[in-house]
């Protein structure tokens, strides 16, 4: 799990110093197969609440307070936004990663109906 909160660190880092946006969180969890309990401990840890921390002071800055402007100041404000949406996708990420994988739950197809499974006919 280590592996996972510093390759969405190394991200952040990305996303603030070089204002590139590499990483699609949701592939990611679903390609390294996370079980449902490591994506939890990722939403209930620090670094998710930093992120969050992050977001809204972001938000602060987009609106114009003087103190994040010091904070933030070298980036634009465009470059700011990017930079929110990219970390609430993360955490939303993680929230709908968290809320598929939910036990008992049909997989859908890329129709949105489920695989498998009878047929309800009266």
């Amino acid at each position: 799990m280590e592996e996972v909160f510093g390759i969405v660190e190394k991200a952040i880092d990305i996303a603030f110093l070089e204002q590139k946006y590499p990483l699609n969180f949701y592939a990611y969890l679903l390609g390294r197969k996370t079980k449902r309990k490591e994506v939890k401990e990722f939403i209930d840890s620090h670094t998710t609440s930093s992120i969050r921390h992050q977001i809204e002071e972001l938000n602060l800055y987009i609106k114009g307070n003087k103190t994040m402007k010091e904070a933030y100041g070298y980036l634009s404000k465009p470059t700011a936004r990017k930079i929110k949406t990219y970390l609430e996708k993360i955490v939303s990420d993680a929230d709908k990663y968290y809320e598929d994988r939910r036990p008992g739950r049909r997989k859908l197809n890329t129709t949105g109906k489920s695989k498998g499974g009878r047929s309800k006919s009266k």
